[in-house]
């Protein structure tokens, strides 16, 4: 297991009721069973909003997630690179309280 790997398991899991699930074949959190966070890439990818998905976009190597690479990204979704994992807890707990309020 990578370190990313590592720190992606464990910033999800602060989440309480966060369930270890797949998406698009990536390892992903789910809350009532939405996805909220994925890992990809060596990269941990948020669903945001408002706020949140504006001040992320805002940090160098964030970028909207395009899991099929053929220039569709998923507007709500971003990828954030594990250079930035000091901000990976704070954002799943963003992402996990947007899923879990099911706006």
């Amino acid at each position: 297991m990578t370190k990313e790997e590592k720190l992606y398991h464990e910033a999800a899991q602060k989440n309480k009721s966060a369930e270890e699930s797949q998406m698009f074949g990536k390892p992903c959190y789910k809350i009532n069973g939405k996805a909220f966070v994925c890992f990809f890439e060596n990269c941990m990818v948020f669903k945001l909003k408002g706020d949140a998905h504006i001040d992320a976009l805002d940090m160098k190597g964030v970028k909207l997630f395009d899991p099929s690479g053929k220039g569709r990204a998923m507007k709500e979704w971003v990828q954030v690179p594990g250079s930035l994992g000091k901000e990976w807890a704070r954002l799943a707990k963003s992402a996990y309280d947007y899923v879990k309020a099911g706006k």
